[in-house]
């Protein structure tokens, strides 16, 4: 069936037009600039390495104890349910679009669920509410604003959300019902980016996170009697501020910070007298997603050890944890405790493996795998595994040569030295993690590619001093970060220093177009997909509900001397120097990075003599969710190594 699917999908008929030296294709909705026909060969090679499924944890289905997740049957993640370990999964949604934040309802009274959808990846998501007896979906939001975040109270009847709805650039909180007794109210009216995070009991108490950059964040508690906030603080210095969790009487918060220490930290807040307990010194690495039970006794929580996952259940009468080594380690996308409260859920990505749903019986630690996501045709023990290493770069840390942490997945059984793909993350405060990538495992299985995927300074994951230094005037350190691994990579017998490419996304696509700029005489070839060419039309085109956080991070272009300096580290500014053959890709309707980023560059490198490929998709955002589109995607992206890089 998947090659039916794929084979049918080329047989669209396109439109090819010659324009100057620029070849025109359009198929469907994807539009093609100076790319060659791709071979049905190799679309049918590609098959066996994209006929996966994955499986992502909603939450357990009441009473029915069985579970709600999202998979892809079709083009899209939609909603499923599972009974019970191995069971079919029941498809619920049908929507041409993928659903995000889906939220269920446990009143008997509001048998359905919330969650957001967009239209052809503009992330103008709008909320509804579908009753799951009926199936009938009924928006909730207004159809025009961005909207985000959604939260229901504990008694199931009132939810909260977040919306720029006054505006389109701030985000007020509103809060409905969902009997629709009442009209939906703005409850939160403030400048910046707010968002819900958990109603206290008794439906009346609400903690809100306020964003303000990568590396500043804030928590209050507001109170809907009379729309007051409250601060959650420990003092004035800059810090991340998450979770935001309450205990089952309302008398703690457990929250997430870096204040004071270099990496997130759980926390208890007393509600009452002020006070902080911090519960996890132990523990040197970030605190992420908190999950408490529903009888309040237990908190789970996961820590983020250098790109892997470790779980813990926590005590919250006398704040013991354990961990749960029981679960395979992987990469960890989602908990929720059963009504029971004896057993956790956790969807879980394996270098080898798809997310896949495992249930945790958290008193005997015994494992029960409850989906078992196709790969295709790409068996797991095939799969080559994600190899820690650490590379020096060009600069040193108190005095000590820095290292820069990274992911090295190398052929296995195959003569080298091998040609090497360096993948860069976006963000820049993200970080690669090793889940499972069927993409990286035909690079490197099927032609004999070596990927390495850094995680260069800037990447979370590391402390608040490794994540901030690339920040303003340090923007170009993290550029040489990748002149660093360029010079490792050099340097290893079994890799090839002449057949060198580079490939990102969003803000890795800017470290691409850099590294072309600063060592193009260096690089074979390079894929660029929903970069920034230029930081200030980015910083002025970008929507204007993220405009303030990127100044944050990146400078701000209204002050002259920020904005020469980003001028002059924009890569669009010294397009003349890019001679390296490159590919570039785009969703028409990206709010984060406009297309007018990637077509200013695509020109540049052009007008200077350079050989640009350009594919642009007219219903995908920031990033390729439809999986005809990623799959012409990724065909286009193997066919542009093979021209250009080789392999085996």
């Amino acid at each position: 069936m998947q090659r039916i699917l794929t084979l049918s999908f080329l047989m669209v008929l396109f439109i090819s037009k010659v324009h100057g030296q620029v070849e025109v294709k359009e198929m469907g909705n994807l539009y093609m600039e100076n790319i060659p026909e791709i071979p049905e060969s190799l679309m049918t090679d590609l098959v066996n390495f994209q006929g996966y499924r994955d499986a992502g944890l909603v939450d357990w289905a009441g009473a029915r104890n069985g579970l709600f997740i999202t998979t892809r049957f079709a083009e899209t993640s939609q909603l499923h349910y599972v009974g019970h370990p191995g069971a079919f999964r029941k498809q619920i949604t049908f929507y041409e679009e993928p659903l995000s934040g889906i939220t269920l309802s446990k009143n008997p009274a509001h048998n359905g669920f919330l969650f957001f959808k967009d239209v052809g990846g503009s992330e103008n998501y709008q909320l509804f509410f579908q009753d799951l007896k009926t199936g009938e979906a009924k928006m909730l939001s207004d159809g025009t604003s961005r909207n985000s975040n959604v939260v229901l109270s504990k008694s199931g009847t009132k939810y909260v959300y977040a919306s720029t709805r006054k505006n389109k650039k701030d985000y007020g909180l509103y809060l409905g019902y969902l009997d629709g007794r009442r009209a939906e109210e703005l409850v939160l009216d403030k400048e910046g980016f707010w968002f819900p995070i958990d109603f206290a009991p008794g439906d009346q108490l609400l903690t809100v996170r306020h964003y303000l950059s990568n590396f500043e964040s804030e928590l209050y508690v507001l109170d809907l009697n009379d729309n007051s906030l409250k601060p959650i603080s420990e003092g004035e210095e800059a810090a991340i501020y998450s979770g935001g969790v309450w205990s089952k009487d309302a008398s703690r918060i457990f929250i997430t910070t870096n204040y004071g220490e270099e990496v997130s930290q759980l926390r208890a807040y007393n509600v009452l007298n002020g006070r902080f307990i911090n519960l996890t010194d132990k523990i040197p690495w970030d605190i992420g997603t908190l999950t408490l039970s529903p009888d309040g006794k237990y908190l789970a929580f996961q820590a983020n050890e250098n790109g892997m996952d470790r779980v813990y259940v926590m005590d919250t009468d006398d704040y013991n944890y354990f961990q749960l080594k029981s679960i395979p380690d992987g990469v960890v996308g989602n908990m929720a405790w059963n009504p029971d409260n004896n057993l956790l859920a956790i969807s879980m990505a394996k270098s080898s493996n798809p997310s896949d749903i495992y249930v945790v019986n958290t008193t005997t630690q015994s494992v029960n795998q409850w989906t078992f996501s196709e790969t295709g045709t790409l068996q797991p023990e095939n799969c080559v595994p994600a190899k820690q290493i650490y590379y020096p770069t060009f600069d040193k840390e108190k005095g000590k040569q820095r290292t820069i942490p990274a992911y090295y997945y190398a052929p296995e059984n195959q003569i080298g030295p091998f040609p090497t793909l360096i993948y860069i993350h976006g963000g820049p405060e993200s970080q690669f993690r090793p889940g499972f990538n069927p993409f990286f495992q035909y690079l490197v299985n099927k032609l004999g590619i070596a990927v390495i995927a850094p995680n260069v300074r800037g990447s979370t994951g590391y402390g608040k001093s490794y994540l901030m230094a690339d920040n303003g005037y340090e923007r170009m350190s993290s550029v040489k970060d990748i002149g660093a691994l360029i010079d490792w990579i050099t340097a290893q017998p079994e890799l090839d220093e002449g057949n060198i490419a580079v490939m990102g996304g969003s803000y890795g696509g800017f470290m691409v177009l850099s590294t072309l700029v600063n060592y193009g005489d260096k690089i074979k070839c390079a894929v660029e997909s929903v970069g920034i060419s230029s930081f200030v039309t980015f910083l002025e085109n970008t929507q204007a509900y993220r405009r303030d956080q990127r100044r944050a991070e990146y400078g701000d272009e209204r002050d002259p001397k920020m904005r020469k300096f980003l001028e002059e580290v924009s890569p669009l500014t010294h397009a003349a120097k890019i001679k390296t053959p490159l590919l570039v890709v785009q969703g028409l309707n990206d709010p984060r990075v406009p297309a007018s980023e990637s077509e200013q560059i695509v020109k540049a490198v052009r007008d200077n003599g350079g050989d640009a490929w350009y594919l642009l998709a007219k219903d995908e955002g920031h990033g390729f969710k439809k999986k005809s589109n990623r799959d012409f995607y990724q065909a286009t992206v193997v066919m542009f190594l093979e021209k250009w890089l080789g392999g085996k």
